[in-house]
C-alpha cells in the first residue's frame, strides 16, 4: 500500500505543470482587414449636415474610422458638398463597399455614409429624422448666416443617438413606421450618381448635368440663386406694386383715348412699357440668366425713361417712388448672385 502511494506521488511530480492562465488572441492584419469587419455588417457609419449653397459643414459625426476606404469616402463627401446645388434633393452614390445617401431641403443637405448592404428605406428614414430635428432646433436665419464650419456641432449628440437606434433594428422596429418612407422611395427613387458625374478622384472634376425624372438638364446657364433675403422680398413686392400701378394707369389711358379726350397714345405705350420693365425685374430677381446684371441695369434705365416721359401725368412723389423702387430692385438683383463654387471645407 505504501509502495503504491509513493509510486503515484513520483508519477505526479514528473507530469508537466498545467498552464491555467487565459490565452489572449490579438487580431493580426492591417487597418483594411479590421475595417472590412464593419463592411460585412449592415450599419450606418457617419452623417453630416451641410449648407447647400456653398458646401459649408454645419455639423457632422465625430467618430470617423481611419481605414483607407473611409478616407476615400471622405473625399467623395467633399466633392458632393460642392455639387449639392446642382443635384436633385434625394441621391445615392455607390462607392464600392459603401453608399453615400443624402437629402436636401430648405437650403440644407443631410448626408450619411453606410455599408452597401444597409437598406435604403432605413437610410432615408434616418436622414428624414435628422432633417426634422434640425429644422425644429435651428431656424433658417441661423443656417443662412453661419460663417464658421461646424458651428452646430452640438447637433452631433442627436446624430449619435439616432445612429445607435438605426444600427440596432430590434429597438427601432417598435418606434417608427417605415411604410410611408418605403412607398415614397418606390414612387420617387433616389437619383443614382455615377462616378463620371462626380469627377475623377484626383480632385479634377468634370462639368456635368443631371437628368432626373424628366426635369431637364441643369446647366451653368440655369444655376440656383442664393436664398432671398428680407430686403429682396420687400423689393420684389414693391416692384409688383409698381407694375400694377402702371397697368391700371395704362388701362385708364386707353379708356380716355377711346372717349376722345385727347389722350396721347404714347402715354399708353409708356405705361405698358413700365409695367413690362417692373415684371421683368421680378423675373431677374427670381431666376438666373446670362448677363443678368446688365439686363437689370438696362431695365432700370427703361423705367427711368418711361417715368421721364410721364412727367406731366405724375407728381414728383410718384416719380420718386417708381424710380426709387426700380433702383432698389436693381440693387437686390445685383446682390443676389448665383451660387458659386464651394470652398474646400474639411468635411
Amino acid at each position: 500500500m505504501y509502495l503504491y502511494v509513493g509510486f503515484c506521488l513520483l508519477l505526479f511530480e514528473r507530469l508537466p505543470s498545467w498552464n491555467l492562465e487565459p490565452t489572449v488572441i490579438t487580431p493580426q492584419g492591417s487597418e483594411e482587414d479590421r475595417s472590412s469587419l464593419s463592411v460585412e455588417m449592415s450599419m450606418i457609419l457617419s452623417a453630416s449636415v451641410i449648407r447647400v449653397r456653398d458646401g459649408l459643414p454645419l455639423s457632422a459625426s465625430t467618430d470617423y474610422e481611419q481605414g483607407t476606404g473611409m478616407q476615400e469616402c471622405r473625399k467623395y463627401f467633399k466633392k458632393l458638398s460642392r455639387k449639392l446645388a446642382q443635384l436633385p434633393d434625394r441621391c445615392t452614390l455607390k462607392t464600392g463597399h459603401y453608399n453615400i445617401n443624402f437629402i436636401s431641403s430648405m437650403g440644407v443637405s443631410y448626408m450619411m455614409l453606410c455599408t452597401e448592404n444597409y437598406p435604403n428605406v432605413l437610410a432615408f428614414s434616418f436622414l428624414d429624422e435628422l432633417q426634422k430635428e434640425f429644422i425644429t432646433t435651428y431656424n433658417m436665419m441661423k443656417t443662412n448666416t453661419a460663417v464658421r464650419p461646424y458651428c452646430f456641432i452640438e447637433f452631433d449628440n442627436f446624430i449619435q443617438r439616432t445612429k445607435q437606434r438605426y444600427n440596432n433594428p430590434r429597438s427601432l422596429s417598435t418606434k417608427i413606421n417605415l411604410s410611408d418612407m418605403q412607398m415614397e422611395i418606390k414612387l420617387r427613387p433616389p437619383y443614382q450618381i455615377s462616378m463620371g458625374e462626380l469627377g475623377s478622384a484626383n480632385g479634377v472634376t468634370s462639368a456635368f448635368s443631371v437628368d432626373y425624372k424628366g426635369a431637364g438638364k441643369i446647366s451653368s446657364a440655369h444655376q440656383r440663386l442664393e436664398p432671398a433675403t428680407l430686403s429682396g422680398i420687400v423689393a420684389f413686392i414693391l416692384s409688383l406694386l409698381c407694375a400694377a400701378l402702371n397697368l391700371i394707369r395704362g388701362f385708364h389711358a386707353i379708356e380716355s383715348l377711346l372717349q376722345s379726350d385727347g389722350e396721347d397714345f404714347n402715354y399708353i405705350v409708356a405705361f405698358f412699357l413700365g409695367t413690362a420693365a417692373c415684371l421683368y425685374q421680378c423675373y431677374l430677381f427670381v431666376y438666373y440668366t446670362g448677363w443678368r446684371n446688365v439686363k437689370s441695369f438696362l431695365t432700370f434705365g427703361l423705367i427711368c425713361l418711361c417715368n421721364m416721359y410721364l412727367y406731366e401725368l405724375r407728381n414728383l412723389w410718384q416719380l420718386f417712388f417708381h424710380v426709387t423702387v426700380g433702383a432698389f430692385v436693381t440693387l437686390q438683383i445685383w446682390l443676389r448672385q448665383a451660387q458659386g463654387k464651394a470652398p474646400d471645407y474639411d468635411v
